[in-house]
Formats: structure tokens, sequence, C-alpha cells
């Protein structure tokens, strides 16, 4: 998918990419007086949200789990899953648009935007799923060694969204209704994906429809490992993998034979 010319360009290019993160992440806290406290803060208290509200105050059980807390940390890890996947299609869909004017002004390889966007998303989520850890082990709901298997599940989701933010993002720059649509549409499908109920208590003829969303067996998986302390359904995550490679390749394809179009559209 990415030739050795963009591998070394990248490289070439590493500084570049690494000032932009930093620059994006100082730029949200420069102004605030306890700085980038608030991106402790403000995850922190969305944990403590869920936790209270559902466990203290609903009493939310997950069916077949007796533990006060499980909802919550299922809740947690369905909207912590979500939300790094959706930053990332929601920048990739305007990363060329937001940058135009560097894209015109500076020579550069374009396939940074999508690196920095990826590295701008795990920042962000770096921070907020670390919190949750360091809550799952006071706890003492963390789940051991399987907590690992996380890993190829997130790299997963990356190469997903990155796959579909890049797709979206060159579209949007030849068809600006693209955005709008995929936002639109994203708010559809969180609905329709087990993030804040589980596919359990979904009827039996609306069960097969999760078949067709990717990111169904994704969130699942993680739930699987931080919730019920287990490997996830390696198979069920094949067609997510599948449609995770085809839009990367497509995304690719779009990308070095629209890229001078592009400046020009830009």
């Amino acid at each position: 998918m990415i030739s050795p010319m963009m591998l070394r360009g990248l490289w070439a290019y590493r500084g570049f990419v690494l000032g932009s993160v930093k620059r994006e992440f100082q730029s949200k806290y420069v102004n605030a007086m306890l700085g980038a406290v608030w991106s402790v803060l403000s995850p922190l208290a969305m944990i403590l949200v869920y936790t209270v509200i559902f466990s203290e105050i609903m009493r939310a059980k997950l069916p077949g789990n007796d533990s006060g807390v499980a909802y919550s940390i299922y809740l947690c890890a369905g909207i912590l899953t979500w939300g790094l996947f959706a930053e990332i299609v929601a920048r990739g869909q305007n990363m060329f648009l937001e940058q135009a004017n560097l894209i015109k002004k500076i020579s550069f390889p374009r396939i940074c935007l999508p690196i920095i966007v990826v590295c701008n998303a795990l920042v962000n989520f770096g921070i907020i799923f670390g919190l949750f850890v360091v809550f799952l082990v006071v706890s003492g709901n963390f789940p051991g060694a399987v907590f690992f298997a996380i890993l190829p599940v997130l790299l997963l989701q990356v190469l997903l969204a990155i796959g579909l933010g890049m797709v979206t993002g060159i579209l949007n720059v030849f068809f600006r209704d693209v955005g709008q649509f995929v936002t639109i549409a994203m708010q559809f499908w969180f609905w329709l994906t087990p993030i804040v109920y589980p596919a359990s208590i979904l009827p039996e003829a609306a069960r097969p429809i999760l078949v067709y969303n990717p990111m169904a067996p994704v969130v699942q998986a993680h739930q699987a490992i931080l919730v019920e302390g287990r490997l996830p359904d390696w198979p069920s995550l094949i067609p997510a993998a599948l449609i995770a490679l085809l839009l990367c390749i497509l995304g690719m394809r779009l990308f070095r034979k629209r890229a001078g179009e592009m400046v020009d559209e830009l």
C-alpha cells in the first residue's frame, strides 16, 4: 500500500510529523490556566460520571454479570473505542481541507497528513485510556495478561478508521457533501453498534445485521478483553480486517491518482 519511496519521505519528514502533533496538542491548552492538566481532568470526570451514575444511581447490570461496575467498564470500553475510531474518521475526512494553505505553500509528502491525524488521535486516546486502565487496576478489574490482546484489535481499528478517513477525505475535496453525509452516518453507526447495550438484548431478527457492521466485532473484542477478561473471537474480526485492508488500498490509490487534482481543487 505504501511504497518504499513514501516510507523514505515519511522518515525524512518525521520531524515535521512530530512537530505537527506537538503543536496541535499544545494549541488546545495554551491559553488555559491549568494547561495540559485538562487533558487528564476531562476524561477522568467522564469515567467517574459513568461509574457513579450507572453503578451507584441506576444500578445498571450486564446480563450474566453481577459485578457492580461491570456495566460502567462495558460502557467505557465501547465509548473509548468508538471515540478513537470516530476522531480519526472525522479528522481524516477534513484533513486536506483543513491543511489547504499548507498543501499549496509547502512541498512535503502529503501522506504525512494521515499519519499526523492518527498520531494526534492516539495521543488523545492514550491519555484517557491510560486513566481507564488505572481505574481498572484500582477497582480490581484489570484483566491481567489477556489485556495485551487489545493491541492487534487497536491496530485493526486504526487501519479501518484511517482507510475510511482517507477515502472520504479525498472525496470531500471534490464533493463537499461527503463530509456532511459521513457526519450524519456516524451518528447512526454509533447506535447500530453494541456500545451502550449488549448485543444479547437485541431481537433475534436484528442480530444478523451486526454482521454487516465492521465496528461491531471490534467493539465487542475490546469489551471481551476489558469486561470479561478473555481473548476476543478472532475469526469474527476477519471481515473487519478485510474491509480495513480494502479501504486502505482504495485510499492510497485515490491519493496517488488525485493528489495533483486536489491541489488545484483546494
